[in-house]
């Protein structure tokens, strides 16, 4: 972790001067299954007030500063401002992909923070964020899994790709723990838990070597194997997911 500590260590030292109120990581940092080199560093900061033109300048300068830096392209951070965090439908100013924009605090990201959020600086998240309702948390899972992953499922050329087939298995295995049991799993609970939901073993096989192993490069034909194992799997689970929970 010595990497992620000294990238964390530069990114506060550099935010320092905007006297953030808090800064908090969710995901895999805070969750206890972080990989490094593998994992995103999922952060929110809390600004003093909205972040203003200046103000955004800054913080622009401040993620360039550290592209330099070993896994500065994995660091992702919210920023949001107290008079506004509450409000879960607010974009907020976003530095994600190497780039700035304005993205939602999703439900599942604030009761993240809620129930396991790490502390980087400042106040906790429970002074800040009111807590998510259930059912607030479960209507979000379902809408995403309709609306946006299974659309996805139909355009071939994502499921040749590791971040896709990844993804998309881990956030089934994810939402279907929350929406039947009302907690949340890391991504090695949700690997442990695709067997038990039918998923495709090999697929299951090269997800966990890829994140906790070092495999040979994939063979094309594997690829395409992967790809057609992962959707056909994939659609159908999500129907059944959506039928059950909407």
């Amino acid at each position: 972790m010595r990497q992620t500590d000294a990238l964390l260590d530069r990114f506060l030292t550099g935010l320092a001067p905007l006297d953030p109120v808090a800064v908090w990581a969710h995901g895999s940092l805070a969750g206890g299954d972080y990989q490094e080199g593998r994992s995103d560093l999922d952060l929110i900061a809390v600004l003093r007030e909205p972040p203003a033109a200046r103000t955004v300048w800054r913080l622009a300068l401040l993620h360039a500063r550290l592209r330099a830096e070993p896994l500065a392209a994995k660091l992702h951070c919210s920023y949001l401002a107290p008079g506004s965090a509450a409000d879960a439908e607010r974009r907020h100013l976003t530095w994600a992909h190497e780039q700035l924009y304005r993205r939602t605090v999703t439900p599942v990201t604030r009761r993240e923070l809620h129930s396991f959020g790490r502390v980087l600086h400042g106040r906790p998240p429970a002074g800040l964020l009111p807590p998510v309702p259930d059912a607030e948390l479960a209507g979000y899972i379902v809408r995403n899994m309709r609306e946006y992953w299974r659309p996805v499922v139909s355009r071939p050329a994502l499921w040749r790709e590791d971040v896709w087939v990844d993804l998309g298995l881990l956030v089934l295995a994810r939402a279907t723990v929350t929406l039947r049991d009302g907690r949340l799993i890391s991504k090695r609970e949700a690997l442990a838990e695709l067997p038990r939901l039918g998923a495709p073993a090999e697929v299951v096989e090269d997800i966990t070597a890829r994140r906790y192993g070092d495999p040979a490069p994939p063979t094309e034909e594997w690829l395409a194997r992967r790809a057609a194992l992962t959707r056909a799997y994939l659609g159908p689970a999500i129907d059944t997911l959506v039928a059950s929970y909407s």
